[in-house]
């Protein structure tokens, strides 16, 4: 089975002033990422605009993933939609090039039922040999996969992890508690991280992490050590930089915040925008205590 760690980073693509994907400063992020804790990448993901990234210009991030990363750490990608088809299309796609696993989010807008949500991603599962990542978000998809939708679904083989953002955490215990033990359950909210280790998580899929990766990771192992006392600490220590990346739509403010580490990462694309001056001096101030 895959292991893809207990922070696995959703990552920003990276723009130049004219808004093209800037691939050298995409090389330059992936190593950065690396050297501060993240132990799986995912690429073409919300954080990393996957909404206004065309399909070739993901298959070109794929590829330079998977040729820059060299086996460091697992790649995983977006290609997931609300269109089935597209979906199985690009994972083929994907797994062609190379890539180390998948990450599937909930079909968005056309609210399907539960069943059509388990037929969507059985359909795209069986075109792949790669491990999967589900990806449920009801906040931004519309609709929520219920627990019994996810355990159904654990059952093909090669699902084998949820990215949980509903911020429900009776509906992440109950996945876990009802899934082979070789089912991944991560978080998807970056300040539950600690709370949803404390049920049996695998751990987060962060965007708090393009910044405080080592940090986090120290929160972690400490947890897992036995120290809850000093994880305690650190969460509480860490949460409004983790609650901070989200003053604005994401990416925006991670992006941002990357450019105060030195890591200019360019501005996101429309229909967003990037912060106002009284947003950045909001999220500065994180970083000035």
């Amino acid at each position: 089975m895959m292991d893809f760690g207990h922070i696995s980073t959703a990552m920003v693509t990276p723009f130049d002033t004219r808004g093209n994907i800037d691939l050298e400063k995409t090389k330059q992020l992936i190593d950065y990422l690396i050297a501060n804790g993240t132990e799986s990448l995912i690429i073409a993901g919300t954080t990393g605009e996957s909404p206004t990234i065309s399909v070739q210009e993901k298959l070109t991030l794929f590829r330079l993933a998977v040729e820059h990363v060299k086996k460091r750490v697992p790649v995983i990608v977006g290609t997931g939609s609300n269109n089935t088809e597209a979906s199985i299309e690009l994972t083929k796609k994907a797994t062609e090039i190379g890539v180390d696993g998948i990450l599937l989010v909930a079909p968005y807008y056309n609210k399907p039922s539960q069943k059509g949500i388990y037929t969507h991603f059985k359909e795209i599962a069986a075109v792949t040999h790669l491990p999967i990542m589900l990806y449920n978000i009801p906040g931004r998809t519309g609709v929520n996969m219920t627990a019994e939708t996810t355990i159904a679904l654990s059952q093909i083989p090669n699902i084998v992890a949820m990215k949980e953002a509903s911020g429900d955490l009776e509906q992440m215990a109950t996945i876990i508690e009802s899934t082979a033990e070789h089912f991944k359950v991560y978080s998807g909210d970056d300040s539950l991280t600690l709370l949803s280790l404390a049920i049996g998580s695998a751990g987060v899929v962060s965007v708090a992490a393009h910044v405080i990766g080592n940090e986090m990771q120290t929160m972690i192992q400490s947890f897992l050590k036995g120290d809850i006392s000093k994880a305690a600490a650190l969460h509480r220590q860490l949460l409004p930089i983790m609650k901070g990346m989200f003053i604005a739509p994401n990416p925006t403010s991670v992006k941002y915040a990357l450019s105060l580490k030195g890591m200019n990462v360019g501005d996101v694309r429309l229909p967003l925008i990037p912060l106002t001056s009284a947003e950045k001096k909001q999220v500065e101030a994180l970083f000035n205590k």
